[in-house]
């Protein structure tokens, strides 16, 4: 760490979460975090409140913060909440639905069909922040994606719309967005053809809307910097950071290799990977069959929103099947979110909670692989993303940060090993650690304007 004296550049990085606002102060030549704070986040008055505490102790503990750049994501305010409208559910829909996720979205609907009266009050009800708006491949059906713009803009849909199906339709899309003042933004088609998932325009179509219409519009703060600090939804910063850690700058400055990222949360538990994917994998030539429609993506994020540490403790513990001691200790945290162990038999059953929900987690992400009999005789079926390469497991979530010694391999260890019934894609052997520092999310932050000091971040991770 540098010293406060030190006269390196520096830049403050900042989560506005929906429970903690965190703050880490860190110096760009060494690429190291100097000092962290957080405070509960103010939802109730001004989310700045919460940042001006942190940033008063950032500055007692080095004068250079009290000037610095400050870089933001948020997931105040219940973070990006995207609806998906498609055409087919098995394609379309379901590319949405992985593109939404990937983009740092809490998916809170997932349509497929041509838009009417019941499916349009279901996307009302929903509430999204952003609709991402699918159909058809390049050259094929745009009559159900024209059909159900028009039916939004006929509806007087005020929110903003990304659309991400067949090119061919945007003109159309545009001629109505247009005519009834609908904010919209055209991005590629998210499945140009069948078998193919092509997420970065539409990506990055909505982090636009994001900083431009929810930021704005979930009245988080009165105070114009606000909006100028925030960069991104804090789930799509963080998987910029275990991007870049996977895959580094280049040959000089490698990566860790396949990453796999589970953030244990109150709410939700949040996994997030980077695998290089093997073109030819689940070919009948590489001994594999595909149950996938939409093609794997080498970046993929996922949410078990009925996975959590209090929130959803009973629901998790229901999951896991968990006696009734687990059980009683799942109702006591769920009723008292702000409940924190003390005593060595409560930390005990935190991180069985825990472990509960990586497993479960993990099992989700990853899909599992099976020997059928076909009509090429005995073949392996796979489905979802095989983690069994994975060279590195981080874990991050309040549980595992703050946990007793040992409490990585505690949680993280029981889902990695070399056999798993059922055929479960986990990890084999992955070197195992923790993002005490909070690490991925300032890495995801400076990654587009200071990538050597978000590089060198990510190094403290990939070196184990």
């Amino acid at each position: 760490m540098s010293s406060p004296g030190s006269t390196s550049a520096v830049a403050i990085c900042v989560d506005f979460g929906s429970t903690f606002t965190k703050a880490s102060l860190v110096d760009l030549e060494a690429g190291s975090i100097v000092a962290a704070a957080s405070h509960r986040t103010t939802i109730d008055t001004d989310v700045l409140e919460g940042y001006d505490a942190c940033l008063a102790l950032l500055t007692a503990h080095d004068p250079r913060a009290g000037d610095a750049p400050v870089l933001a994501c948020s997931s105040a305010g219940g973070g990006l909440r995207i609806a998906v409208v498609g055409n087919e559910a098995l394609v379309t829909a379901e590319a949405g639905r992985r593109v939404a996720l990937s983009s740092g979205g809490k998916v809170v609907l997932v349509s497929s069909g041509e838009m009417d009266a019941a499916r349009f009050d279901a996307l009302r009800s929903a509430a999204p922040d952003v609709v991402l708006l699918v159909g058809g491949t390049d050259g094929g059906n745009s009559e159900v994606l024209l059909a159900d713009a028009r039916f939004l803009a006929d509806a007087g849909w005020a929110g903003p719309v990304v659309v991400a199906g067949n090119v061919d339709a945007q003109s159309g899309v545009a001629e109505a967005f247009g005519s009834s003042g609908t904010p919209y933004v055209l991005a590629d088609n998210v499945v140009p053809k069948i078998g193919v998932l092509a997420p970065d325009s539409a990506r990055a179509a909505i982090r636009e809307m994001f900083l431009v219409h929810v930021i704005g519009g979930k009245h988080l703060s009165e105070r114009a910097d606000f909006a100028a600090m925030v960069r991104g939804a804090t789930p799509d910063v963080v998987l910029s950071g275990v991007e870049l850690l996977s895959r580094g700058l280049g040959e000089d400055r490698p990566g860790a290799g396949d990453v796999v990222v589970v953030d244990v949360g109150g709410a939700t538990t949040d996994v997030h990977s980077v695998i290089e994917v093997d073109p030819e994998d689940g070919s009948v030539d590489a001994g594999g069959l595909s149950r996938e429609v939409v093609a794997t993506t080498p970046v993929t994020r996922t949410v078990e929103g009925d996975l959590g540490m209090r929130w959803s403790a009973v629901s998790t513990v229901t999951a896991m099947g968990g006696d009734e001691a687990l059980m009683a200790a799942a109702v006591r945290r769920q009723e008292d979110p702000s409940y924190l162990p003390d005593s060595d038999a409560e930390l005990d059953l935190d991180e069985a909670i825990a472990a509960g929900a990586v497993g479960l987690a993990l099992r989700r992400h990853a899909g599992r692989s099976r020997v059928v009999l076909g009509p090429d005789g005995r073949v392996v079926e796979r489905s979802g993303k095989d983690l069994r390469e994975v060279d590195l497991m981080v874990g991050s979530g309040g549980v595992l940060r703050n946990g007793r010694d040992g409490v990585a391999q505690r949680v993280l260890g029981p889902s990695t090993g070399a056999d798993f019934e059922d055929g479960w894609q986990l990890p084999r052997s992955p070197v195992v650690v923790v993002d005490t520092d909070y690490v991925l999310a300032a890495a995801g932050l400076l990654a587009s304007v200071h990538p050597d000091a978000a590089y060198r971040l990510t190094r403290r991770l990939g070196d184990g």
